[in-house]
């Protein structure tokens, strides 16, 4: 690998300016595409092939129930006019029915009127709602929430009380708080992470370098998924990961390119020192970065679509980041040779040798490879107690509940459930299917013992079919009905909203809430064929049920995915038996506990945060996202490491020497890192404030514990046995250093 980045450094410096003219090219071809990125992105993510999936298909094709429901919440007035409250409503629904609403299907609210059905269930203790049916997935819904949005605008302005939300609207109010976020957290994160660069490298020109490849890596991988977004629905959280990861691993990959430059150009030609860096600096990029992108890779075994666009997104920036690094930086820094040393605004503290230790960080180490038992046993005990809340942890699929507290369709939809919703009781739905029409006696006395088998599950609150609504009859009661002309007009609205041919609907109200494990033990253990009747399960807590079972099934495929790939590819970089091993076994515990301590903070509440359960995709992410990147901190330093052990064979030495030629510039990128994923702690989306915090807990951790304790403590510990492998796995040049020795 080092003979052929040796030439692509050379090539670099060679074909400089034409390296930077395509790369500019590039940028503003694609930057047009990428601020239309955010118009694409649509819902949270979580949609899967399944059976509920399958369910509100049927649901919406033979009974006409549809998912992509707006509602209207409506409180009267502290005068308690009944008669202005349903003018009010009336007068809402008519200024809505006119407008040229597409793919509308159905209007119900509590008082019927022209184009209105009504049911006596949609008011209660003040409140009432109505809700607008659309024969429309909620992509295709941004005309028709821009018109309703003004209507209701309109009609707040002439005193009618009335608040939007429903799956659209909150999916819209998502996509919008998501980019405010993006931006609040850029202008927090940027400035402080140009404020650590000035402190790493002292010059404007060196700190301003990492912030421009960092954005062009975004920028361009944003163009990119604009065009995938024309061709599959793109979760809305997919911005920030994006925008987060990107920023924070390009600028990574170029602080640790430029210092690794300014280094050889103080001994060396601008051209050697570009080849040296290339050769050096960019191996570990790519070993670095393709541990980031095995850990993105591991996600996509989960079928749920949120976890394989952000496995895509992820990948795709890390292959712009690594792309960058190794071809616009060198060509930039060819071009700058020993400009880059200008506009100085710091004394340069440019380290190129152990002979002026690094402070602190080096004095800390040499102390703890003193003492190297007890400092591995001290860290080992701290982060075993960080991951003791982890038996706690509450993890939920986001809702209302992501959005910022004072967003309208949160307050409106925390005001219906509260209402209408019995939030502790889940709501299921049953649909049977029979081999025959429901017309037969057959069928119909299959449904009904369906339904006394129900009703004595000792789990099931309530039931309600055709027989409960005709009035508790049984089967051939209902028959006999149907018999008669005087009654089959009066069950004609029952039958046509739970019947249709062979297919019957059924309501059950369990008496666990949606996140229960006894819920899920039902939904999934129901989904099965009774009685010559096929029944398939729909709700909120078969769609939790199915999530948390494909995660469940395909995290352990991803996890063996990121352990073996990230062993094999650590194992090509080091031809080292135990590093790989004691890598992945220090990352792992980083990172519970890190999660330890998000349910400390998110929970429980801790440090006045607003106290949550944590976004169901939250651990998966950071594991997967920060597995990675911590791998970069360990590839950066363990390679300087070996750099150092293959001149002097001395494995004491070698540690102390690649700590004090890295810890700053290790330390800098970390603190990079914390600043630009931290800066989402001061966000308004839930789960986006969640997985900002949580990897900037996970690198503080690795960049202190990890970094400062445990690799000093292990590699000293471990000696010579560090660099041991079978012959066959150490290449040629470590074989003849060994010989030399």
């Amino acid at each position: 690998m080092e003979h052929w980045l040796g030439k692509l450094g050379l090539t670099a410096y060679r074909l400089r300016k034409w390296i930077v003219a395509v790369w500019i090219i590039a940028v503003l071809g694609l930057a047009v595409f990428a601020v239309q990125l955010p118009g694409v992105l649509k819902g949270n993510g979580f949609t899967m092939k399944g059976s509920f999936q399958e369910v509100n298909q049927l649901l919406k094709d033979r009974f006409k129930v549809y998912d992509t429901t707006v509602l209207l919440l409506f409180e009267q007035s502290v005068d308690g006019d009944y008669s202005k409250f349903e003018a009010q409503i009336r007068q809402t629904m008519d200024r809505l029915l006119a407008l040229p609403l597409q793919g509308l299907a159905t209007a119900t609210g509590p008082f019927e009127g022209k184009g209105v059905s009504a049911s006596d269930k949609m008011m209660k203790d003040g409140v009432a709602y109505a809700a607008l049916g659309f024969d429309l997935e909620a992509k295709h819904m941004k005309d028709n929430l821009s018109s309703i949005q003004d209507a209701v605008n309109g009609l707040k302005k002439e005193g009618i009380p009335v608040k939007l939300t429903g799956a659209p609207i909150i999916e819209n109010d998502l996509n919008t708080a998501s980019q405010e976020d993006l931006t609040r957290a850029e202008m927090i994160g940027l400035p402080v992470a140009l404020i650590v660069l000035l402190l790493a490298f002292g010059g404007l020109i060196a700190a301003g370098l990492p912030l421009i490849v960092g954005l062009i890596s975004v920028v361009c991988t944003m163009g990119v998924l604009y065009f995938f977004g024309l061709q599959m629905d793109l979760s809305v959280f997919l911005l920030n990961v994006i925008v987060m990861l990107g920023l924070a691993l390009g600028i990574d990959f170029a602080l640790l390119f430029v210092n690794r430059f300014r280094q050889e150009l103080a001994q060396h030609s601008v051209e050697v020192a570009t080849r040296i860096s290339v050769q050096t600096a960019g191996e570990s990029i790519i070993f670095s970065g393709l541990c980031v992108f095995i850990g993105l890779a591991g996600m996509l075994f989960i079928q749920v679509d949120i976890f394989k666009v952000i496995a895509l997104g992820g990948m795709t920036v890390v292959l712009f980041s690594i792309l960058s690094a190794l071809t616009l930086l060198p060509a930039l820094l060819s071009l700058l040779g020993h400009r880059i040393n200008r506009f100085m605004v710091l004394r340069n503290r440019t380290r190129t040798s152990v002979s002026s230790p690094d402070g602190i960080w080096l004095r800390f180490s040499r102390n703890v490879m003193k003492r190297p038992v007890l400092m591995a046993l001290s860290a080992f005990l701290l982060l075993l107690a960080a991951m003791i809340p982890i038996r706690n942890m509450d993890l939920r699929v986001p809702d209302t509940t992501s959005l910022p507290e004072h967003y309208e369709s949160r307050i409106a939809y925390n005001l219906y459930e509260e209402t209408f919703i019995a939030s502790h009781h889940a709501s299921i739905v049953v649909l049977a299917q029979a081999p025959e029409s429901y017309s037969q006696q057959d069928a119909l006395q299959r449904l009904y013992q369906l339904q006394q088998k129900l009703q004595k599950d000792p789990y099931v609150e309530q039931v309600e079919s055709i027989f409960t609504l005709a009035g508790g009859v049984n089967a051939e009661q209902w028959q006999a009905m149907m018999d008669s002309p005087a009654a089959v007009q009066q069950l004609a609205p029952i039958k046509e909203a739970m019947l249709s041919d062979n297919l019957a609907l059924l309501r059950v109200q369990l008496k666990g809430d949606n996140f229960a494990k006894a819920t899920k033990k039902w939904v999934k253990s129901w989904e099965r064929e009774d009685n010559g009747l096929q029944l398939k399960i729909g709700g909120y807590a078969k769609f939790n049920q199915e999530i948390f079972d494909e995660i469940s099934t395909k995290a352990v495929y991803s996890l063996a995915l990121i352990f073996g790939a990230t062993y094999l590819v650590l194992l090509l970089a080091f031809r080292s038996v135990l590093i790989p091993l004691k890598a992945i076994l220090m990352n792992a515990l980083s990172l519970c506990a890190t999660f330890g301590l998000l349910v400390w903070i998110f929970q429980d509440g801790l440090l006045g945060m607003e106290p949550s359960s944590i976004a169901l995709f939250i651990p998966i992410f950071i594991f997967s996202i920060v597995f990675g990147l911590s791998t970069d901190y360990e590839v950066f330093l363990i390679s300087r490491i070996q750099e150092i052990y293959r001149q002097t064979q001395d494995n004491d030495q070698a540690t102390l020497e690649g700590l004090a030629l890295t810890s700053k510039i290790i330390t800098s990128a970390a603190a990079i890192m914390i600043v630009i994923t931290g800066a989402f702690a001061f966000t308004g989306v839930m789960p986006i404030k969640q997985l900002g915090v949580g990897i900037a807990l996970a690198i503080f951790i690795d960049a202190t514990i990890v970094r400062m304790v445990l690799v000093p403590s292990m590699m000293k510990l471990l000696g010579k046995w560090n660099w041991w492998a079978p012959r066959f796995i150490q290449g040629r040049k470590m074989r003849d250093e060994g010989r030399a020795d």
